[in-house]
């Protein structure tokens, strides 16, 4: 299963503007991960994205999918192992009905009509809105859009998910939906997101960036629950972790009894 790893060896970027966004970053994820991506605003989140989807390319280093190294000559290639859910879902539905958005993809590959219809049920099916197949997308809400957008990737069935901040926006009961839906899913996941509860629930380990560079890679909890790490770089402890403000015990210690 050698197509499930991303490698990601001495990375490089800066910006036109001379700001180095990247810099010597270096991990490698494995099949079945599943692994949140933390930091501060500008920490570089973003750009890493940008560059494990191809859409930026690094001034140094490298991304190797499986065993094929990102390059431009290959980037629709690896395009079709990583697939991506943009943080505004506005930004991935585009057709008139969800039918058609969550088609799209697989149409572009050129599949038979037949396969792709079967796509597009499996794939709404998975996220639990088969209803709304015949629906317009700027009539969903917020939750419903973000499961439609997940199933437009879906359909295209890739190896490894990527969701930037996915939780975003949403309310409490969507919200919870939505991590009940990752939670579900066998495939390797890459999440980014400020939602650290979110993270901790979703997510068993976690690299953590800042000013560009990995500043910590480990086991989800131990990294969640050190807040002079997390201090240091500009984030706060998940609340679910944090002391309780009338015992004073935290949430692990509480679980305990």
């Amino acid at each position: 299963m050698s197509h499930h790893r991303v490698e990601v060896r001495d990375l490089y970027f800066s910006y036109p503007d001379g700001h180095e966004a990247i810099r010597n970053m270096s991990f490698s994820i494995y099949h079945g991960e599943s692994v949140g991506i933390i930091g501060a605003n500008g920490a570089g989140k973003s750009t890493l994205l940008m560059l494990l989807m191809g859409i930026l390319f690094p001034d140094g280093g490298e991304i190797v999918v499986g065993d094929t190294r990102l390059t431009r000559k290959t980037m629709t290639m690896i395009r079709q192992r990583l697939g991506m859910v943009f943080q505004d879902p506005d930004d991935q539905l585009f057709m008139t009905t969800v039918r058609d958005d969550v088609a799209f993809g697989p149409r572009n590959f050129g599949l038979e009509e037949a396969e792709v219809e079967m796509r597009v049920e499996e794939a709404l099916a998975q996220v639990g809105i088969p209803h709304l197949i015949d629906r317009a997308p700027f009539k969903l809400s917020g939750g419903e859009k973000r499961a439609a957008a997940i199933a437009t990737v879906l359909s295209m069935k890739p190896d490894i998910l990527i969701m930037d901040e996915p939780t975003s926006s949403l309310d409490p009961k969507s919200r919870r939906r939505v991590m009940e839906l990752l939670k579900t899913f066998e495939h390797t996941k890459i999440i980014t997101s400020h939602d650290l509860d979110m993270v901790l629930e979703t997510c068993q380990r976690v690299i953590v960036i800042s000013n560009g560079a990995v500043a910590a890679d480990g086991n989800a909890v131990n990294i969640l629950s050190d807040p002079e790490l997390l201090d240091r770089c500009g984030l706060e402890m998940p609340l679910s972790l944090q002391n309780c403000p009338h015992c004073g015990c935290s949430k692990l210690s509480r679980d305990r009894f």
